[in-house]
């Protein structure tokens, strides 16, 4: 069981995501976000990237880290890559950025993969040398495991050669055994790159099931499966207390883990996450008896 400290420390420093939609109807971040907090902006299929920029130029202005994602499938071409990276750059002042393969079939241009928009070298180009890639614990739908493997290995061999500051950012999971399974597994295989773990916001049990299908979740669904059966609880926000409470007891028991920090995907809504985010940070939770914990501030 982890202690509060081992919570928080795991907590500190937790990263969080927007869409250009949500970015737009928030009026100030700094409502509900400590300034300096890393704020990843999506850039989703079929979307203007023009979105993304505005959004990531209004969170500087107000105080928050930009970190745009780069959909590799989503790009038409090296021109597009340049135009957009240097309007972040001159715009937002961005120095990070998020790279992923994006959730399409076919890509609309030249790049199917996020190691060839790397491979352009306008990334370095533009300073932007903080990159987060994608991981994926349970696996992706999209990728064979075989893969995945191959490219986590020339992303490592990349960064190291590049001596860029390379993390990985995982999708959402809802228990910790398939992320301390995964993490075990790719640092047997050379995975040096620190791991920022995905985790889901406060939202309903409808909702996260919702969310958790359209992304290919895995077994640690079958979580939210048994809590759904019971159908008056389907509208029951749930708080990933318990996922964060067993992974800072496992980061705390293994030096070489290599989870750094959480990001949290605010399914539910950014200002109740950001508050219950924040209420852990700052201690206001104790721990309870069902292995998780309870936070001692209204969220709402």
């Amino acid at each position: 069981m982890a202690t509060k400290d081992q919570i928080q420390s795991l907590m500190a420093g937790a990263t969080c995501e927007v869409t250009p939609s949500q970015a737009s109807k928030v009026e100030d971040f700094r409502a509900h976000l400590a300034e300096g907090t890393a704020v990843y902006v999506t850039f989703l299929p079929g979307s203007d990237i023009a979105d993304t920029i505005a959004s990531a130029v209004k969170l500087r202005a107000q105080g928050m880290v930009p970190v745009p994602h780069l959909a590799a499938r989503s790009i038409p071409n090296v021109a597009f890559l340049d135009e957009s990276l240097k309007r972040l750059k001159g715009e937002a002042d961005i120095d990070e950025a998020l790279l992923i393969g994006g959730g399409v079939d076919r890509p609309v241009g030249v790049f199917d993969a996020t190691i060839q928009i790397l491979e352009t070298g306008l990334l370095q180009e533009y300073g932007i040398t903080r990159l987060g890639v994608a991981g994926h614990p349970e696996g992706t739908p999209d990728i064979s495991e075989a893969d995945v493997a191959e490219a986590l290995a020339r992303k490592n061999a990349f960064a190291a050669d590049h001596g860029l500051d390379m993390y990985i950012t995982t999708q959402f999971c809802f228990e910790a055994a398939p992320i301390i399974d995964w993490d075990k597994r790719i640092r047997a295989a050379g995975n040096c790159l620190p791991i920022h773990i995905g985790a889901p916001g406060l939202a309903t049990i409808k909702t996260l099931l919702k969310h958790a299908m359209a992304c290919g979740i895995g077994p640690s669904m079958n979580f939210l499966k048994k809590q759904a059966m019971h159908v008056a609880k389907l509208m029951t926000v749930n708080a990933p207390d318990r996922l964060i409470a067993d992974l800072a007891a496992y980061k705390a028991d293994d030096p070489d883990c290599g989870i750094e920090l959480v990001h949290m995907y605010p399914l539910g809504g950014l200002k109740k996450t950001a508050q219950w985010t924040r209420a852990v940070q700052a201690g206001q939770f104790d721990l309870n008896g069902k292995g998780g914990f309870d936070v001692t501030v209204e969220i709402g």
